[in-house]
């Protein structure tokens, strides 16, 4: 398995490497760091976990309020024949095609914190459809190329970032961001399509693309003509306002169908909860390989090494 050689490759060549400066260069406090950047990088990943945590139980409890309410399905309907070709391995009514239309959804909010968990969830639904645990299918490839590009329509979590980095003019990417992420998404796809034999020109795919440039473009020359200040509400006010708006259905809409909400909510919170937790060990091994080799000076080694016959010439 290929991650396992790389685990292994990193941590490896990791101490490796801290030998070499140990005994060439006479680093002699380097062994300790390494062990510091050990426990402390464990203590970082189980953090990042533990934030992501609530989150998930969070979200998870809300999108199982609206499975029950049926809407999820009925999200999820209205995308079907774009998923059927371009997921042609994911069954008609399957429950990752719901979660994958949410995700969608809150990506192109600009809600990061909601489209993780959905994410997470998304895909390991689809892993119930692999036959072959270690080896990721191919619409898992594709959910994760939609998934990493994200069209986002309103790019609210960008901006506030900008804004507490003391950025002059927050809002003056959201136009820039709304056409890159939508570029992206499409060569991505296109791309993926290509390597899987999808039928990307087939007219149904095309129509939901050319819906989708139409939206972009409506939202790119309507935002176009407001103030950097305007700008930046009125996509806090439609992100936010529309996400409320959907947990406020999914509620009125399962207890019209006298659905237990808070039952509903806890059951999904639940599962949420192990996902998240089933998440830490991988975040862990991960994270911790990452770390040792950037703090062998390894990483610095691979990066530097190219670029020392660039910078030669000049590049």
């Amino acid at each position: 398995m290929l991650l396992n050689v790389i685990w292994a490759g990193f941590i490896l060549v990791a101490i490796f490497t801290t030998l070499l400066q140990v005994v060439l260069f006479g680093a002699t406090d380097l062994p300790a760091q390494m062990v510091k950047s050990l426990f402390d990088t464990s203590k970082t990943a189980f953090e990042i976990a533990l934030g992501l945590t609530g989150v998930m139980t969070l979200w998870l409890g809300i999108m199982k309020v609206g499975e029950r309410a049926g809407l999820i399905d009925l999200m999820a309907r209205g995308l079907a024949p774009l998923f059927r070709r371009l997921f042609p391995g994911v069954p008609a009514g399957h429950p990752a095609l719901g979660s994958m239309t949410m995700n969608i959804a809150a990506n192109m909010l600009g809600l990061d914190n909601a489209a993780t968990p959905l994410g997470l969830k998304a895909m390991r639904e689809l892993q119930t459809l692999n036959p072959e645990p270690d080896t990721a299918t191919d619409a898992q490839i594709l959910f994760l190329v939609i998934n990493t590009a994200a069209v986002t329509l309103f790019p609210v979590t960008i901006m506030a970032y900008r804004a507490q980095m003391g950025a002059a003019d927050p809002s003056d990417v959201f136009i820039p961001l709304i056409l890159a992420s939508y570029i992206a998404t499409v060569s991505g796809v296109a791309l993926v399509a290509a390597m899987q034999r999808l039928r990307i020109w087939d007219p149904v795919v095309l129509a939901y693309l050319g819906g989708l440039a139409a939206v972009v473009g409506g939202l790119a020359w309507w935002f176009a003509g407001l103030s950097p200040e305007a700008m930046q509400a009125q996509s806090q006010l439609w992100s936010n306002g529309l996400l409320l708006a959907v947990v406020a259905g999914f509620l009125l809409a399962a207890i019209r169908r006298g659905i237990n909400v808070y039952d509903s909510f806890i059951e999904g919170a639940r599962e949420g909860f192990q996902v998240a937790v089933g998440i830490i060990p991988y975040l862990v091994a991960m994270l911790v390989a990452i770390a040792l080799f950037r703090t062998s000076g390894a990483l610095e080694l691979l990066i530097g090494g190219p670029a020392q016959p660039g910078g030669g010439l000049g590049l």
